[in-house]
């Protein structure tokens, strides 16, 4: 039986048999953690929704599919040990121990992240931050990369890359933690790991078909998923930012008053940039914006005030607008602009966060003392964060490349389609589902011998492309 009680109001109290220490979890911060983790659960096919709209309508399902699919794996990760590689108490100032194997021990006993909630509560909600980073990093993926090694990189990722980053942001004995960095809900462990990544994979895949020419000049196919993804993603980042507070009190309202002020700001932002030199209303300008927004206040959503919340969604609105030309000068293809959104907004959200945080504004939930930022003289908070911030993207960055040259040798785990499969998409070549009906008509009119056919001559492109339009000419 387990051990524990629930006294008149229903609070459920648990006593520890070692100390005799008593602890009382409240239903509500119970029910706001549960109720957080299905608002961050639902970012994730947000993000492939508007990942998806993004990109050319051959390779708009791969992206919805990959979302569920990385809730799958990474949730098996993270029964086998990726909890306890992250949040046992008994591990290093860099990653855990395997105390907590199979999630062995994990139930009524108080968490890590707050003696306010039991750790099985705090692990399916810990779960969803470490489904949604894989996930992000996976844009860097978009348009050129066969599916079925992601599943192994996704399990390797989440372990070599994810878990490390989390375990010293977030775990008590981590290094970052034990010097007093501040990030409430996953500025280092979530955006800038998986932005970083990103760019490691755009770096290794190379450059798609066309790189450079009117061939990839092309507008999102589906503006209606990008603003869908993005209502999702919006959505859900209250439970994202305020469900960190752990508990239903103050701070989780403050940090969720912070999280929706940067998102309209960094929208306003990023739409009136582009603005300047299309002279149109864009949506997708809008919606990158306010995914900007909220990548920078996620790590001081829990220390910094509303004034603060609306610089924060200008920075991000600016900064990473402008970062999205960095391809341009550095020649790397990050189709998606993951790095530019995660990685600058996690950094500027960091150093922003360094500057606002205030000793007050933590106090809202009644419990956490810390000294502040630079608002309350606390100056050395700036060096931790950069040295945090640096930290993430090397670490992030580094272990990613080796992850996928490892792969590149293994026999299967290679990423890089064939230009052949590059110019028929990746949901005909490795899914054989569409997106869309209308999609599917050559296939359809062939055959099924068709698909087999064009993987058996994708190293010549150009056949291919001339029995395509041969083809079409004589339906026609």
């Amino acid at each position: 039986m387990v051990n524990i009680t629930y006294d008149a109001s229903g609070s459920i109290v648990w006593q520890d048999p070692d100390t005799g220490k008593i602890f009382v979890y409240n239903p509500g911060d119970i029910a706001w953690t549960l109720a957080s983790t299905a608002l961050v659960f639902i970012m994730i096919p947000g993000l492939g929704y508007f990942y998806s709209g993004l990109l050319r309508r051959k390779n708009a399902l791969s992206m919805i599919y990959l979302s569920v699919m990385t809730i799958a794996v990474v949730s098996f990760q993270w029964f086998f040990w990726g909890f306890s590689l992250t949040f046992s108490e008994t591990g290093s100032a860099f990653i855990g121990d395997l105390k907590y194997f199979g999630l062995k021990g994990v139930l009524e006993k108080p968490s890590i992240g707050s003696a306010r909630i039991p750790s099985i509560v705090f692990c399916i909600y810990q779960l969803m931050f470490a489904a949604i980073t894989p996930m992000l990093a996976i844009g860097g993926f978009a348009d050129r990369a066969h599916l079925g090694p992601l599943l192994a990189f996704i399990f390797a990722w989440s372990t070599l890359v994810y878990d490390p980053i989390a375990c010293w942001t977030w775990n008590s004995n981590g290094w970052s933690f034990a010097h007093g960095s501040y990030d409430f809900a996953g500025g280092t462990p979530v955006h800038i790991s998986s932005g970083s990544a990103a760019l490691a994979i755009s770096v290794y895949l190379g450059k798609r078909r066309g790189y450079g020419t009117e061939a990839l000049a092309y507008k999102p196919h589906n503006t209606t998923y990008v603003v869908l993804g993005t209502v999702f993603l919006w959505f859900g980042w209250f439970g994202f930012n305020g469900g960190s507070a752990l508990s239903a009190n103050l701070r989780a309202a403050q940090a969720s008053i912070v999280t929706n002020l940067a998102a309209s700001v960094g929208g306003l932002t990023w739409m009136l940039w582009d603005y300047r030199i299309e002279r149109k209303w864009s949506a997708v300008g809008f919606c990158s914006g306010a995914i900007a927004g909220l990548v920078a206040i996620t790590p001081g959503s829990g220390f910094v005030g509303s004034p603060a919340a609306v610089l924060f969604g200008f920075m991000a609105g600016t900064l990473c607008n402008f970062a999205t030309q960095l391809k341009f000068v550095f020649g790397y293809d990050d189709s998606l602009d993951v790095f530019a959104s995660h990685a600058i907004g996690g950094i500027v959200g960091n150093i922003l966060t360094a500057i606002f945080a205030q000793a007050s504004v933590a106090g809202f939930d009644g419990f956490t003392v810390i000294p502040g930022g630079w608002l309350d003289g606390h100056w050395i908070q700036l060096a931790w964060h950069i040295a945090d911030s640096c930290a993430g993207v090397s670490y992030s960055f580094t272990m990613t490349t080796i992850i996928l040259w490892i792969m590149h040798y293994i026999p299967g785990l290679r990423f890089r389609v064939s230009e052949g499969v590059e110019i028929l998409g990746i949901d005909e070549s490795d899914m054989g589902e569409f997106a869309y009906d209308y999609v599917a008509i050559e296939p359809e009119l062939k055959g099924v011998s068709y698909v087999s056919s064009v993987v058996r001559r994708e190293s010549d492109p150009e056949s291919l492309m001339k029995e395509r339009h041969s083809s079409a000419s004589g339906n026609h």
